[in-house]
């Protein structure tokens, strides 16, 4: 397998799929692009297994199969995602041990894993979203890797947060539920949906429920963003922008939480182009 036909995939499977991060990708180096684009494209494999529609027993072994590949990534023969991962690897160092992470926290989502506790719920959030923080990091480049670890985690933590009250109804429609319990209980909420798919809760309760996790993921932003001025230029409008398009989406629901009481919420295409490009200006200061 062409090494050059390898990342030309990966880049395709991003700009095709990863409707938001990809306007952050967008704004590296090609070398650092490409890089990137072979992390991304290696979780969607992951994730479209862990969100896929076949018996659960099949999705797991699904997981495993992938769990497998990182273990010969010495060999991956004519698969263009696994050729272009490898040579990342190599290139940047990247942590591995964060993909079986990421596939522990689908794992759960196969499962329909709950969670009783914030922090139960945090170690989730690290799993699938923090990975890709300290994976996006090692392709970055860091002076002080120790220290910009934990704030790239925190960073995929607030977007993952965001990520969960955007899918609110869809995923419980979809029988998973990812606020912890505690919570539910605090506002006297219960998630439960009746015959048309709307939530049964009091309209009150479920806005302060989702005010209350607005503002925990705010505060997760508001550390993992002191990783910004760690980064070289273009890797620090990357991120200032994968990150800046889930803030928009967060202020949105802080707004107006009732939004995501109806439908899943999500930004146009041109307002997502400004903050890339507000972000590559940015970093041009």
């Amino acid at each position: 397998m062409n090494l050059a036909t390898a990342y030309a995939e990966c880049e395709r499977i991003t700009t095709e799929q990863a409707r938001n991060f990809s306007y952050g990708i967008k704004l590296l180096p090609p070398p650092k692009r490409r890089s990137l684009s072979a992390v991304y494209a290696f979780a969607r494999r992951v994730d479209d297994i862990g969100d896929g529609t076949e018996p659960t027993e099949y999705r797991l072994n699904g997981l495993a199969e992938v769990r497998e590949q990182l273990h010969r990534l010495d060999r991956p023969g004519d698969d263009p995602v696994l050729v272009a991962l490898a040579d990342t690897a190599l290139r940047t160092g990247l942590p591995i041990p964060a993909f079986h992470e990421l596939i522990d926290g689908c794992e759960a989502d196969v499962r329909g894993t709950r969670y009783e506790t914030f922090d139960e719920l945090h170690h989730y959030c690290r799993c699938v979203a923090g990975t890709i923080g300290r994976l996006s990091l090692a392709v970055f480049g860091s002076a002080d890797r120790a220290t910009a670890e934990p704030l790239a985690d925190a960073l995929g933590v607030g977007l993952q947060l965001t990520n969960i009250l955007r899918d609110l109804l869809e995923d419980r429609r979809n029988g998973r539920i990812y606020l912890p319990a505690e919570d539910l209980d605090r506002f006297g909420c219960t998630l439960d949906i009746d015959e048309h798919g709307a939530f049964t809760d009091d309209e009150d309760a479920l806005t302060a429920l989702i005010e209350f996790e607005a503002a925990r993921a705010q505060d997760w932003y508001a550390e993992g963003l002191q990783l910004l001025p760690m980064l070289d230029r273009r890797s620090r409008a990357c991120c200032a922008a994968m990150s800046g398009i889930y803030r928009r989406l967060l202020d949105r629901f802080m707004a107006r939480p009732w939004l995501v009481l109806r439908d899943r919420v999500s930004l146009p295409g041109w307002e997502k182009a400004v903050v890339a490009a507000r972000s590559l200006a940015g970093a041009n200061r």
